[in-house]
This record gives structure tokens, sequence and C-alpha cells, in this order.
């Protein structure tokens, strides 16, 4: 049998590195947006900021953990897209630009600043550069700013800042004013800036986050957290979203151990482990991690993403609490991943959705939202936590 750690390093890096390295525009800047079922390339096709920021971030980080020079040159030249990408003028990061640079949607999401946060974060960790953990700093401002009001964060607003509808960040029927996915990744961006200096500021506000998560997002009868609210956070739908809340039980865990403060850590720790739990009982399968739930019907699709946040959350409810089933879990989701979810075909990286059945889904194998984040911090989480695993 092999070991857990040696199988992440291996498609990290004989996998999805050398992938999106190959992605790289250098004509354009920043990297492919849009690459069909097909493994057609549109390098004319527009460049999104959420897909910018997490190449930047997965380079750096990959830097940070590899070492190796041609990683950060590629962090540098996705940090060069991600200037081009923020508005300096009014402040904050837009939706996307065209190919040659103008503006194509002028939206400032609150969700959209928070990866950029992230993403400068973890490039001033692998650089030293200063700019960008200024520019960091500046967008941890406009969110506190712009972006939320006294009882938490907001969701869409226009170029300069005028609120407008939520299309971007809604599904399901619904249009929300508020949303747990906004509210998990602003948590996750503020995290990796008090990483990079522990400002107490950002502190005080990780500190909210998870307080409005206790309070508002989770929901304690059912055991998830609750999707979309209006703004008095009464949810909007019967939607039990089982990748969200995989990846909150460990990422909201990253988050504690940041902070370091036992009392915190005790009130919020136990509902993660309740979140890893009860979605160990309802979406975990021998082949794979289900979708969501909506007024109790579940969607039986394989997201890309989501098996690999599954993966994470239950490697970390193993080392959290040493149960045998959460390391079961991890191996049949090392499997499904390794054996399903993973294109074979030269050229390409994972498949984006299976049916139910396991046929792949003929999506792209890269648009705006399907990058080299979940797979990649799987693997980076793996190699770091080196877990005695064999798979």
């Amino acid at each position: 049998m092999a070991r857990l750690i040696d199988e992440a390093r291996r498609e990290l890096v004989e996998h999805i590195i050398p992938f999106w390295k190959g992605l790289r525009d250098d004509v354009n800047g920043g990297y492919v947006d849009l690459v069909d079922f097909d493994l057609t390339r549109h390098p004319d096709a527009d460049k999104g900021c959420i897909l910018n920021s997490r190449i930047l971030w997965f380079f750096s980080e990959a830097y940070l953990l590899l070492k190796d020079a041609s990683l950060l040159d590629e962090a540098r030249h996705a940090y060069a897209m991600l200037k081009r990408m923020t508005d300096d003028a009014n402040g904050g990061v837009y939706w996307a630009l065209h190919a040659d640079g103008a503006v194509a949607d002028g939206t400032k999401h609150t969700y959209n600043q928070g990866f950029a946060i992230y993403a400068l974060s973890a490039y001033y960790r692998a650089s030293g550069d200063t700019e960008a953990l200024e520019r960091a700093k500046a967008l941890f401002d406009v969110v506190e700013g712009r972006c939320r009001d006294a009882n938490g964060y907001l969701e869409a607003f226009t170029a300069d800042w005028q609120p407008e509808s939520n299309e971007k960040l809604s599904e399901n029927g619904v249009m929300a004013s508020r949303t747990m996915n906004t509210l998990l990744h602003v948590m996750e961006g503020y995290t990796g800036l008090y990483t990079a200096e522990p400002i107490p500021a950002v502190r005080e506000k990780l500190v909210e986050i998870l307080d409005i998560l206790e309070k508002h997002i989770w929901n304690p009868v059912k055991r998830r957290q609750e999707v979309f609210f209006d703004l008095d956070y009464n949810t909007l739908i019967d939607l039990y979203s089982y990748g969200h809340d995989i990846e909150t039980s460990w990422l909201a865990d990253k988050t504690l151990d940041a902070l370091s403060d036992e009392a915190l850590t005790a009130r919020i720790r136990p509902i993660l482990m309740a979140m890893a739990d009860e979605t160990y009982g309802e979406a975990l399968t021998e082949r794979g991690f289900m979708n969501e739930c909506e007024r109790g019907v579940a969607d039986g699709k394989r997201v890309w993403w989501i098996q690999a946040e599954a993966l994470l959350g239950y490697l970390n409810a193993f080392e959290r609490t040493g149960e045998a089933r959460y390391r079961d879990a991890v191996v049949s989701q090392w499997h499904f991943i390794r054996n399903e979810m993973i294109d074979p075909r030269p050229g390409s990286e994972w498949y984006a959705y299976l049916e139910p059945d396991g046929t792949p889904m003929p999506l792209p194998i890269v648009d705006p939202w399907k990058c080299p984040y979940h797979n990649g911090r799987m693997t980076f989480e793996i190699i770091r936590r080196n877990p005695d695993i064999e798979v």
C-alpha cells in the first residue's frame, strides 16, 4: 500500500502544478480562464478575479511548501494581474476584466474581496513583498468600511459601491442579502491576513465572524449551516449544503488555531465536529461525497471541490477525535478522487462534475470558478499534516 502523503505530493507535483503552469498567458496576462471539456483553450475569454486570486494563492502556497523558484515566478505573474483587477480610485477588486484589460464586470463583491485578501497575504508570505501586504490591509479596510452593516457582512455592490442584487452568490431560486458562503471566505481571507501579520483589528473581526457563525449560521437542531438569508438572518430555503459544511468544519478550525483562544475554541470546535459528524451520516458514500439536499431531496452529483473538502474535513476530524471511521473516510475519499474524479486524459486536470453513476458531465475543465484552490489545498494540507495513513 502507498502512503497518502506520497500520493498527494505526486498529484500536486506531477499533475496539478504542471497543468496550471501550462495555462499561463504571457500575451494578455494572468492565466487562461476557460478550457472546454474537450480541452479547447480560450485565451480571449474574460479573466475573473476569483480565478486569478485563487491561482495567486495556489502558487504562493506551493512555493512556501516546495521552495521551487519557478512557483514564485508564477505567483508574481498572477500578482501583476490582480493589481490590474484592483480599482485604485474607488477601492476594491472588480469581478472580471476582458482579455484586453478593460473592465468586463465592475461588480465589487464581498466574496471577491475576501479571496483577494487571502491571495495577497499568501503572496506576501512567499515573496516578502510589502506592497502586497499593504494591498491586503487596504482591502480589509474596504470590506469593513463598505461591505457590511452593524449585524454582519453584505454581498454585492456596483463599481462605485452602491448596493446591487446578489445574483452571483445566490442560487436555488432565492436572492440572498447575506450568505454563509461569503462569511466563510471573508473569515478565510482574514485568517490569511492575520497569519501574515497579527493585526488586532483583524483578530477582533475573526472573533465576530465566529460569533455570527455560532448565533446565526449554525442550526443546532438540524446540525447544519443555513445557507441563504435575508438581512435579519432569516433563512430563505431548506437547503443542506453538504460541501460547505464539511469545508467549514476544518477551515474554521484552522481559524481557531490561528487565534489560539482556549475559551473560544471550547465553544466553537464542538459545532465544527458536529458538522463533520452530520455529513458523515448524510452525504458520505463509498463512491464519493454528495452535493447538497434541497427540501429533503438529495442531489447525488459528485462535484470536484466537494470531494477535496470532504477528504480534508475527515482528515481534520480524525486528527481531532482519533475516530477510525474518519480515517477510513479519508481513504475512501482518496480512492474515489484518484479513480474517478481525476481526469486521466493527457493535458487535463480534474473533472468538474460527475453524474451519480460516475459519468463525467461535459463541463469546462477550467472556468471562472474551476481552479487549483480546492484540490491544490487538499494536497498542501495532506503534505503539511503528514498523516500516518496508508491508501
